[in-house]
């Protein structure tokens, strides 16, 4: 199978042969890893028990589908798409988050999975559990993640079509394999709850394994659905096999690992009790799933930094910035395993990146509705081309409204977050509950619309017709 040439330039309506199954199949094939799992570890680290940690991750799991018709619309991916709301210089704010959640999940996933890897190996053949396994687990499971990544979305979406049901199977066989010991009541190990009430420590796990998946996938949404046609497939179709596809690809595995954190006792660490606590039967079964499972999920996201990169530097091919961020990702990785503690490092990462995110967002969102969907997708590419002017320039590229909105948002959201190591000022006005993620969404999505209040909504656009029209108020040549 060829490499994939496309960067974040518009896809010719002749490539973009995908279709919802497909979308459902790459948000479930390439989530059911240990990377989504351990974050259904959180809940029950934090000392909730079995009802209130699913309700948690429940509630947090229906938040971004809508982003995917941005890319249906606009042939390209959702960073270089938001230069509607944003403009074609403005967009790298969107690149920037994609590539930091991207980079930040990818370093975790290949974390979990190596670790896991290790210790099965360690439970099997008596491999020593010091660096150098670590090292060598880490730098297979990155050399093969690169591979995918860099070969593109063929190879993906042939992986995460295997991977579906393959992942299924092993998940139904570890429900068997740590059922005899599931208990639903909270781990006394994790020493109650970690913000010293309910209500605190139940928002806390909503946002940082409820909603933690969903802000993932903000940025990596369009990647896919760029290469689904309008003209054959409706938005409802596509809107729906998203939801399916992120609550499928997202829930379940999350489930999976509260399911399995309450059964291994895995208060404080996942990867070591999870392999100490399975039957021998199911080791094997284990390292499967750890490393197919992790190659497909970090290829996934690898795939999407390596979009995102390409956009901040169109002069770099995708292939290229794919290895480059590849390198970054791997650093990470041995940085995550030797310098952090697990808990510790994971929450900070999603409650932080969650509130910087939101409100790019949020903005984007609303930027949708007011044009209907209806998009000049060649002004986008106006960067790419290192050109000037279109509709989507604004003033020398920035829609300055736009970026100020989620400037102001973000630094809400991070003045609100409550981490391990931090909390923000304006706690306070919350009772000391992390309402970050709601604040930051909120206070960018309100300073949006108070600046742009003569934002030009478009005519609904004709059936699978894309047709130009002014997103914002500002447009044109500078």
């Amino acid at each position: 199978m060829p490499i994939e040439q496309r960067g974040v330039d518009t896809i010719p309506e002749a490539e973009r042969t995908s279709g919802p199954r497909d979308l459902v199949s790459i948000l479930l094939g390439t989530n059911l890893c240990l990377g989504v799992i351990v974050f259904g570890w959180l809940p029950p680290s934090f000392g909730l028990g079995w009802w209130a940690s699913v309700s948690a991750a429940v509630v947090g799991t229906v938040f971004t589908a809508p982003l995917a018709l941005i890319s249906l619309r606009t042939g390209t991916n959702l960073s270089t798409s938001s230069g509607a709301q944003f403009g074609v210089r403005g967009r790298l704010v969107g690149s920037v988050v994609g590539l930091l959640l991207a980079l930040g999940y990818t370093a975790l996933t290949v974390w979990i999975g190596g670790d896991v890897m290790a210790g099965v190996l360690g439970r099997l053949f008596g491999l020593p559990q010091g660096g150098a396994t670590y090292a060598v687990v880490y730098g297979l499971l990155a050399a093969a993640t690169v591979a995918g990544a860099v070969y593109g979305y063929r190879v993906l979406l042939a992986m995460s079509r295997v991977l579906a049901y393959g992942m299924t199977a092993l998940l139904v066989l570890g429900l068997i394999a740590y059922a005899p010991d599931f208990t639903t009541a909270a781990l006394p190990e994790a020493g109650g709850y970690l913000l010293g009430g309910f209500w605190p420590t139940w928002l806390l796990a909503a946002v940082a394994a409820g909603l933690s998946g969903p802000i993932a996938f903000i940025t990596l949404l369009g990647d896919y659905t760029r290469y689904i046609s309008p003209a054959r497939h409706s938005s409802r179709r596509v809107l729906h096999a998203t939801w399916l596809g992120l609550m499928l690809g997202l829930l379940v595995p999350q489930l999976f690992g509260t399911f399995t954190a309450y059964a291994a006792r895995a208060a404080l660490d996942y990867a070591g009790p999870l392999v100490d606590a399975a039957p021998t039967w199911y080791l094997v079964p284990l390292l499967l799933a750890a490393s197919a499972g992790s190659v497909g999920n970090a290829g996934l996201m690898l795939y999407s930094m390596g979009l995102d990169l390409d956009a901040i530097l169109p002069r770099a091919s995708r292939a290229r910035a794919t290895c480059a961020v590849a390198v970054v990702a791997t650093v990470c990785v041995f940085a995550g395993h030797y310098a952090w503690e697990a808990q510790s490092a994971m929450t900070s990462f999603v409650l932080l990146l969650t509130a910087i995110g939101t409100p790019w967002a949020v903005i984007t969102m609303i930027g949708s509705v007011r044009c209907r969907g209806v998009y000049d997708a060649d002004a986008f590419q106006v960067f790419n081309r290192r050109a000037r002017g279109g509709i989507s320039w604004y003033r020398s590229g920035w829609n300055v409204p736009a970026t100020f909105a989620w400037a102001v948002g973000a630094v809400a959201g991070v003045l609100a977050v409550s981490l391990p190591s931090y909390e923000g000022p304006l706690l306070s006005l919350t009772g000391g509950v992390d309402c970050s993620f709601l604040l930051s969404g909120l206070v960018g999505g309100v300073v949006y619309v108070l600046c742009t209040p003569g934002a030009a909504v478009a005519p609904a656009p004709e059936e699978g017709l894309l047709a130009s029209c002014p997103t914002e108020s500002g447009g044109g040549r500078a």
